[in-house]
This record gives C-alpha cells, structure tokens and sequence, in this order.
C-alpha cells in the first residue's frame, strides 16, 4: 500500500461519513448507503486506479438514483 492510496481512501471515507450523516438525517437510502460503501470499499482495493474510478461512481449514484 502506497501513500496515494492512504490518501484516496481518507478522502473517500470522509466524503462517505458526509453521505452516511445526511442519509441517516433525511431517511435517505441511497446516500446513507453510498456513505458506507465509500467509507468501506478503501479497505478492499489496493490498486489506486482502481479504488479512485469505484469512488468516484460511488460519489456519483446518489445524484442520479433518487428513490
């Protein structure tokens, strides 16, 4: 494991504890359950193209799924 992907994987967990909060507020389930995958998919993937292509379409599917 690379600094890149320590760094990746802090900045996508606390976009995902941004996604987790405002899911569980709102009742959201679409972003609470964006949040978790963000904050648990870093653990996983090791390569950093990889784990920053996931994130960014994690980041992404509650703005176009909205339930």
């Amino acid at each position: 494991m690379n600094t890149a992907t320590l760094l990746w994987g802090l900045l996508f967990g606390s976009i995902g504890l941004g996604f987790f909060v405002y899911g569980r507020r709102q009742k959201a389930v679409v972003p609470l359950l964006a949040g978790l995958a963000l904050m648990i998919f870093p653990y996983f993937i090791a390569n950093t193209i990889a784990l920053v292509t996931l994130g960014i379409a994690l980041i992404a599917i509650p703005y176009f799924i909205r339930l």
